[in-house]
């Protein structure tokens, strides 16, 4: 398992294990612009999370999951104050869930 100071560290080192891809998070499923693609939370899993404080200021935290879909795509979603904070549906809270499987 690995650990890193920064949010930068996390997402080049996820970069270069093939999660090359961005999220972004949606009430009801995630979304990679790019690839003009949506995942609704059966077509994905959420292979990691990674939790970063902010140093000064609780405001600044941040969660990264490295996220792989069912169709073999790879990529990241950061969200900056955890998916708690988002007007997301129950379904997507559990999906996006920090427990011990995943946690970093």
């Amino acid at each position: 398992m690995n650990t890193f100071e920064t949010l930068s560290q996390a997402i080049n080192a996820l970069k270069e294990q093939g999660y090359t891809n961005d999220f972004n998070l949606h009430p009801e499923w995630i979304e990679c612009a790019a690839l003009s693609v949506k995942f609704r939370p059966e077509e994905f899993h959420v292979d990691a999370v990674y939790r970063f404080e902010g140093m000064t200021n609780p405001d600044d935290s941040s969660v990264l999951y490295a996220v792989s879909s069912t169709n073999g795509t790879k990529g990241l979603l950061v969200d900056a104050y955890g998916v708690y904070a988002e007007s997301v549906s129950q379904t997507m809270i559990e999906k996006l869930k920090i427990d011990r499987n995943t946690y970093s």
